[in-house]
């Protein structure tokens, strides 16, 4: 159950909003150079951003769904089944029907996944790093913990939503 979300801050004035000083639109700008750079990274390994999500996702939690995954990646059903479909056909995943219940189908890496998978975080550390020149260990820290506060009222906003 998400808790309540903390007291609105009165930072932005409508009087006086500019979109760039907007966290949103600054926040999307970081991620689309992030994920520009990861596919640059990644295409190393024949993989996009998208494709190594659900990639390292099976690597860690071996025991889990296409629908599993677009709940737990936040990505949409449709994306992950083309992710999926790239991957299966790039020899790194199989799919198998539940024997229990045919409507499920589990995803299994193969040895060739799970190479490329172990492989992968160092990319993307790579990339995450080169994003954070500059700032120390202690403004990492506080960035990160600042992005999970901003993450933990949306929730709660949400869930006073649908309340």
């Amino acid at each position: 159950m998400t808790s309540a979300p903390l007291p609105p801050s009165d930072f932005y004035q409508a009087g006086v909003y500019t979109p760039g000083e907007s966290v949103g639109f600054l926040m999307r700008r970081v991620l689309s150079s992030i994920l520009q750079q990861a596919d640059a990274e990644l295409a190393v390994h024949d993989l996009t951003y998208v494709q190594w999500l659900p990639l390292y996702k099976l690597m860690v939690c071996s025991d889990t769904t296409s629908a599993g995954l677009a709940r737990d990646l936040g990505i949409d059903p449709a994306a992950v089944t083309r992710a999926l479909d790239r991957l299966e056909a790039k020899g790194m995943l199989r799919r198998e029907r539940s024997t229990t219940d045919r409507r499920v189908v589990q995803l299994e890496l193969t040895d060739a996944g799970r190479e490329v998978a172990a492989q992968v975080p160092q990319a993307m550390a790579s990339v995450l790093n080169a994003h954070l020149g500059g700032f120390s260990h202690e403004e990492c820290r506080l960035l990160i913990d600042m992005l999970r506060r901003m993450l933990h009222n949306g929730e709660a906003l949400r869930a006073d939503a649908a309340g």
